[in-house]
């Protein structure tokens, strides 16, 4: 009999505040087997004292040791993994809490928070350095066995992934040649982006709308929350969604269902 995994990424934008709003109510609704939170925002003790509004699930946490508050992972599970991950082994890389992985027997799943060029791009540089990192940490697994990845990623990969693609060209975080080639990047390494194997001209889908100018009210918005698959996980991928009904972050959660 064919199982079927309800999978979630959101990034909260700080666990503590949000579990002060609907963020229990609304991942009870959501129901996932598996849940990825990016930018937690708080110490792994802190972090297990918010998620333990939900003692359903097992919970793995991957703080910042550079800045406090700043960053962090946290998957939470209801079927216990086999093995339990954290960074990417790359020490330049591992010292703001940015990725799980986890092992099952079918595949590898990781969440990922990726870093952000900032204000004036003033960190583009290190992602360039970040994404062929992670593009080849991902690889490797992809050799063992297939590998879902989700979370953060920082980039709208097309156009029609953000409201206003011109004058954010090349200007602004996350929608630069040099965000927008490493994420081709892996791509062309054997993963493909579930919401567009499914929605290839979809557009005004977003996950994230900045605070201003009433962006989320007039769905001014971009698309860099993503679930990437192995590219031989095609046909059991069933379902990719955006769940933009939901509050509580700058982002909304996005999922997909996985049948085995």
């Amino acid at each position: 009999m064919t199982s079927k995994l309800n999978l979630i990424s959101w990034n909260v934008n700080g666990i503590r505040a949000i579990v002060k709003k609907d963020f229990v109510s609304q991942v009870k609704i959501l129901d996932p087997d598996i849940l990825c939170l990016q930018e937690t925002k708080a110490q792994k003790e802190e972090v297990r004292a918010a998620l333990s509004l939900l003692p359903e699930y097992r919970t793995y946490v991957n703080s910042s040791k550079a800045r406090k508050g700043y960053s962090g992972t946290a998957i939470l599970v209801k079927s216990e993994p086999g093995e339990v991950y954290y960074d990417i082994q790359v020490a330049k890389h591992d010292q703001e809490g940015r990725v799980i992985t986890i092992e099952y027997p079918e595949f590898y799943f990781v969440t990922v928070y990726v870093p952000n060029s900032g204000r004036g791009l003033v960190r583009l540089d290190y992602r360039k350095t970040w994404d062929k990192a992670f593009r080849r940490y991902l690889r490797n697994l992809d050799s063992k066995k297939p590998v879902i990845a989700c979370g953060d990623f920082n980039v709208a990969h097309q156009s029609i992934d953000l409201a206003n693609p011109k004058p954010n060209y090349d200007k602004t975080a996350g929608y630069t040649q040099v965000e927008i080639d490493g994420f081709t990047k892996l791509l062309k390494d054997g993963f493909f982006d579930t919401f567009r194997f499914f929605n290839p001209e979809t557009t005004g889908a977003y996950s994230y709308w900045s605070y201003m100018f009433n962006a989320r009210e007039n769905n001014t918005g971009w698309r860099i929350d993503y679930f990437l698959c192995s590219n031989r996980l095609q046909d059991q991928v069933i379902e990719s969604c955006i769940y933009a009904g939901y509050a509580g972050s700058d982002h909304c959660p996005v999922g997909i269902k996985l049948a085995l």
